[in-house]
């Protein structure tokens, strides 16, 4: 090894250090912290970043990446060494185009406006969501600016730049051009399973559901799902989500005592994310060479726990009897009744209840907003009114000054991360696309998911995806994986498949 990679991983292991702990203390902010610690929680999360992007930054990272790139080219590093390379660099290209005080300013901000969202969205509380997260909108703006001018051969728009953080390697092309496959193809689709399922008998899944019974529940759905609880833990937050390191994944769902059926999902969902973390290379866990390959993919993963496999009518044949288990208050008398009801298509209001048909609609109306909004084509301000359009045309519901249920049920751009929505629609893609690739491969798969059986699963996306790190950009993964680039094909095959046929 040459003492220019010995110099640039040692830097880069120190980053990673720093980004442990920024992990950690973000989970506690989400889970555990008591509301009057969000100040200084802030500002140390804030000086992290800070120090994080000096590291990333300083003057001689620069330099050796060119040294390294002279010696890949040169013969004194083997080929192989390439995507090392790569790697470090595109994730130096990313830093050294914001100046700290941005980097700093963020956090701040986004800090401010999350904590906020907790208890505006929960009274309905428009007005004083946008005070923060109107600094939020123009500071992200700055730093998509930043990333156009760095590179406007790469980035037609903003918007272009900031989505490339979170789908690296699909630009706007690939993405739009999927989006509009599914635009011209759901609205029918979803109006053909609503008058097919409108004649279907369906029992009811609400009840009284203890909270306590529900968490064992979860954690054995988990264990069946192959989680390992000795290397991480399920906790509980107001929008679920998946963190965490080798060897501590953390999992966080939500509950609700009428009904079970979606906090299994959120489940689901997040052991998704938590085994692609877990069985990436070891190794390597410490430089971006080792890291997931980009939203697009990591969504894929949860989709593939979730939709694929937890919504399967195979599958439910082994969740039913656990349910039974653990919660002896639930209706249903069979597998294929219990199916039924989790399957429902209908218009909804919010996107983490959305169904499977309607989902990627969600997706197009936060997609058409946050695209606008950061091309400065639209302000924060003018959102609810865009919102109630969206939602009128995608999906035929009024929000009616509901922003609860309207634009501020997600999460996601109080700490200005525009440009991830897109990675959902393209994680169901490239789930079900993968998911078509393990069948042919494993024809007896409704067998093993019967018994609850998902190892062969695992074992198959640890050799197709998850062991590749970011070795593959995202559509040399998705055609060695499948044979062909992400496309919309599979999924709305699937769709049709589950819904129309019911020969999922």
């Amino acid at each position: 090894m040459s003492q220019t990679i010995k110099q640039l991983e040692a830097q880069f292991h120190r980053i990673a250090q720093l980004d442990h702990a920024s992990t950690f203390l973000s989970w506690d902010q989400m889970v555990m912290m008591p509301d009057a610690g969000n100040g200084p929680r802030a500002a140390s999360l804030a000086e992290l970043a800070s120090l994080r992007h000096e590291l990333l930054t300083a003057p001689a990272m620069g330099d050796w990446l060119n040294e390294a790139e002279s010696e890949v080219i040169s013969g004194k590093l083997a080929p192989d060494c390439l995507p090392h390379v790569r790697e470090m660099k595109r994730t130096w290209q990313q830093a050294v185009v914001l100046p700290a005080s941005l980097v700093h300013a963020k956090v701040l901000a986004g800090s401010r406006c999350e904590h906020g969202w907790r208890e505006q969205r929960g009274k309905n509380d428009w007005k004083g969501f946008l005070e923060n997260f109107t600094d939020v909108v123009d500071l992200s703006r700055e730093e998509a600016q930043c990333r156009q001018t760095a590179a406007p051969e790469d980035f037609a728009t903003p918007y272009d730049a900031l989505l490339d953080l979170h789908c690296t390697g699909d630009n706007q092309a690939l993405i739009g051009g999927v989006l509009d496959e599914l635009r011209e193809a759901l609205p029918s689709l979803l109006q053909e399973v609503m008058d097919r399922q409108a004649s279907q008998k369906v029992v009811d899944l609400g009840g009284h559901y203890p909270l306590a019974q529900q968490q064992l529940l979860s954690e054995e759905l988990m264990r069946v799902l192959g989680f390992n609880f000795s290397a991480g833990r399920l906790d509980v937050s107001m929008h679920p989500f998946s963190t965490g390191g080798k060897g501590d994944q953390r999992i966080t769902t939500r509950y609700r005592e009428t009904d079970f059926a979606d906090a299994l999902q959120a489940t689901a969902h997040e052991t998704g994310h938590a085994s692609y973390e877990a069985g990436l290379p070891e190794a390597l866990q410490s430089f971006p060479l080792g890291r997931a390959r980009n939203m697009c993919i990591h969504e894929s993963q949860s989709l593939m726990f979730e939709k694929q496999i937890f919504l399967s009518r195979a599958f439910t044949q082994a969740t039913a009897g656990l349910i039974k288990q653990f919660l002896p208050g639930a209706t249903f008398p069979d597998s294929d009744a219990l199916w039924r009801a989790q399957t429902r298509v209908k218009p909804s209001y919010i996107r983490v209840e959305a169904d499977e048909v309607s989902y990627p609609l969600h997706i197009m109306l936060r997609y058409d907003i946050e695209s606008a909004l950061i091309n400065g084509q639209m302000e924060a301000g003018d959102i609810p009114a865009a919102w109630e359009s969206a939602m009128q045309q995608y999906l035929g519901l009024s929000v009616d000054g509901n922003h609860a249920m309207g634009c501020l049920q997600d999460i996601h751009w109080t700490d200005g991360a525009f440009g991830y929505f897109p990675s959902y629609t393209m994680g169901a893609v490239n789930a079900a696309q993968l998911m078509a690739s393990l069948k042919q491969q494993h024809p007896d798969w409704q067998e093993h998911f019967s018994r609850g059986d998902t190892e062969f699963v695992r074992e198959w996306l640890s050799r197709t995806i998850w062991q590749h790190g970011c070795g593959l950009e995202s559509q040399e993964l998705m055609t060695a994986a499948t044979g062909e680039g992400s496309n919309a094909a599979c999924l709305l095959a699937h769709l049709r498949s589950r819904y129309l046929d019911e020969s999922d």
